[in-house]
């Protein structure tokens, strides 16, 4: 298939090299990382051995330089191939170390950043409270200034990389109401008063989620990142590179369906057919190719606009609520093809329906989406 003017080499063999990643270092293992209810540490090191950390991190501290929207897409496309709990868990760097990256001093950056891309340091995303998800700008968690530490006091919830992460770039209130008075704050989590508890999950099994408590936890003031109360535009500007490799990670998920299902429908006999060969499954099979061509297509061209830094928060949002519909279609309809074999553990169509819900909520609801985008488009 022709690809577009839009992909390099550099694009291909990144492919390439990751797809040899996933088929040989995860996807065997991961119905068995499922059930353990974690993937191995290990996993990390090999993942930071050939750069998959790097997208959109200075070469300095080991990173692959100027951000790639397209390669990040690549990234979650092909992840999408083993488990979404193991995507999510592994990469939780790039939510995590983006803020660090971006407003993080020279002291900071030295300190995480070369670690964090070699696989020896996990970081995570503290944003979302137990008294509100989507609506940042509301948190609770205080940080109050005291001498050369902040005082940190709230907690957060549904944290991916929680337990494992040695460093967790938060959201805290260092100032008044609204968004105004939010700042960011990296918190090494082997300091006194931080302490967290995992949670159990409908899907993402592999990935360790937590709710994570600050209880007077002191922390050194340069791990302020931008000034103080600026932390509001720097959460804003990482949730569109999370948004697209959630939306490039459900199109990925949804071809997996369609792969299953087209498989298992060209195989299987009822009343004496394939059942490819009853319209009704040729005309599920079909639906599920067209929302999917819809979506990567949608999905490439945000890229390239992100990379040329178009202003594209609405259509970002936008994509998000239709890749999210078209993962939870196919994740239907592959099921409805493939029968009693989807409900049976160890079967793809059977874990990527355990997580649609996580990805139609995460990064932003459907809800929250489709309202922030009537605000971008001034409606």
């Amino acid at each position: 298939m022709t690809q577009l003017p839009i992909y390099s080499e550099e694009h291909d063999l990144f492919r390439s090299t990751l797809r040899d990643f996933v088929a040989t270092e995860l996807t065997p293992y991961v119905n068995e990382w499922d059930e353990a209810g974690e993937f191995p540490i290990e996993v990390y090191k090999k993942a930071g051995e050939i750069g998959l950390f790097g997208i959109g991190f200075a070469e300095e501290y080991g990173g692959l330089g100027t951000h790639d929207p397209l390669l990040f897409c690549i990234l979650a496309e092909e992840l999408a191939r083993s488990s979404g709990g193991v995507s999510a868990g592994l990469f939780s760097n790039y939510i995590g170390g983006p803020p660090i990256q971006n407003a993080g001093s020279d002291d900071v950056k030295a300190e995480i950043l070369p670690s964090m891309l070699s696989g020896d340091v996990i970081c995570a995303l503290g944003i979302t409270e137990p008294s509100g998800g989507s609506d940042v700008a509301n948190l609770q968690t205080t940080a109050r200034l005291d001498g050369d530490h902040y005082v940190v006091n709230g907690s957060k919830t549904f944290i991916t990389s929680g337990m494992r992460a040695d460093y967790v770039t938060t959201a805290v209130r260092t100032g008044g109401a609204g968004a105004a008075g939010v700042s960011m704050l990296v918190i090494p989590s082997n300091l006194d008063g931080f302490s967290k508890t995992p949670l159990k999950k409908m899907g993402w099994w592999a990935s360790d989620t937590a709710t994570l408590y600050f209880d007077d936890c002191r922390v050194p003031a340069r791990y302020l990142l931008g000034a103080e109360n600026s932390g509001f535009k720097i959460i804003m500007e990482n949730f569109n590179y999370e948004r697209l490799f959630l939306i490039a990670g459900m199109i990925g998920a949804s071809r997996v369906c369609f792969e299953e299902a087209l498989a298992w429908a060209q195989e299987r006999e009822t009343f004496g057919s394939r059942l490819a060969d009853h319209q009704v499954i040729r005309h599920k099979l079909v639906e599920m190719d067209r929302m999917i061509n819809a979506s990567y297509a949608w999905m490439e061209k945000l890229a390239w606009q992100v990379s040329q830094n178009d202003h594209v928060v609405a259509q970002l949002a936008e994509c998000k609520v239709q890749s999210s519909l078209t993962m939870e279609f196919c994740a239907r309809e592959a099921a409805q093809i493939l029968g009693g074999a989807s409900y049976l553990r160890d079967n793809p169509v059977e874990r990527i329906y355990r997580e649609v819900r996580v990805n139609a909520i995460g990064g932003g609801s459907e809800e929250i989406m489709r309202d922030l985008a009537a605000r971008q488009l001034g409606i």
